[in-house]
């Protein structure tokens, strides 16, 4: 049986590998979670690349579907770290009947698009025929393509509503909360996601750390001061690290901290090739807690 399944994303032609559910599976396995599955389309172009890759990574690839396309974006950084995404690829959709038995069987399922490869109807399905706990990244479900190829987000709070109540922990970052829920406040969008039926909401908040919220009860994490030189990822590793160590029935203190200490590993590096791991993860752990 799986720990968890995650729907990758990838890119192509000397781009880099990234990803929510790339970097998610390579947090997780480097932090020690023994079996780490993926589910997801890849475009016929770097099928055999992300197949060696993510092989060498250790991460079982459980379901990998050939799409026209490999999904990716070109990423800007502005000076004060603003980033703009503009589409690179769009890949296939992930269908209900691509996810296999030990799919559903799995004691997680991380839910990770990047832009509109998962639809409602496949959270419903999931909702309905697993009794895995349920995480969802929310970025690539609130994406909307707009002129010239650029990215911008969207979403009502009737459509937000019926994502959150699907799930069973949903980790946008700020702004995303900001999209799902209509409300500046991270702290009243945390508690809104709650509401409207996540059992825990989890909002990154960068260097400023992060908050985890049970309803109407809140955990503020910490964030490990370091020198960032790539954002890009952070909050990738951050569920894949959460959820790792939520796996190990521990505290959603210690679990948010955990996640904390793995993302500031991640900020210090670029592409896929971080050298995060648990000692170092738990060193961090220790120097956020004094």
């Amino acid at each position: 049986m799986y720990d968890e399944i995650i729907t990758p994303y990838t890119q192509s032609e000397g781009r880099v590998l990234s990803g929510c559910s790339t970097n998610a599976c390579l947090a997780a396995k480097r932090l020690g979670l023994k079996r780490v599955g993926l589910i997801g389309c890849i475009g016929a172009d770097f099928e055999g690349p992300f197949r060696r890759a993510m092989g060498g990574y250790g991460v079982d690839l459980v379901n990998v579907k050939v799409s026209d396309s490999t999904g990716g974006f070109k990423l800007i950084y502005d000076s004060q770290g603003n980033r703009t995404l503009d589409v690179l690829g769009v890949s296939g959709k992930i269908l209900p009947e691509d996810l296999p038995a030990e799919c559903l069987t799995s004691k997680t399922i991380l839910i990770a698009p990047i832009l509109q490869e998962v639809d409602l109807n496949l959270l419903k399905v999931l909702r309905e025929k697993t009794t895995a706990k349920i995480f969802l990244d929310p970025q690539g479900m609130i994406r909307a393509r707009g002129s010239h190829g650029r990215i911008h987000a969207t979403c009502t709070r009737e459509r937000a509503a019926a994502i959150t109540r699907l799930v069973d922990v949903i980790k946008p970052n700020e702004h995303e909360a900001e999209t799902l829920t209509e409300v500046e406040s991270p702290y009243t969008a945390t508690r809104l996601l709650t509401e409207w039926g996540a059992k825990i909401s989890i909002v990154t908040l960068a260097e400023r750390g992060s908050l985890v919220g049970t309803g109407r009860n809140f955990i503020r994490i910490p964030a490990y001061k370091t020198s960032a030189i790539d954002p890009t990822g952070a909050g990738d590793t951050y569920i894949g690290a959460f959820i790792t160590k939520f796996l190990e029935d521990a505290s959603l203190f210690d679990c948010g901290v955990f996640a904390s200490a793995a993302a500031s590993i991640k900020v210090e590096h670029t592409g896929p090739d971080f050298p995060i791991n648990r000692p170092e993860t738990l060193r961090r752990v220790t120097e956020l807690l004094k």
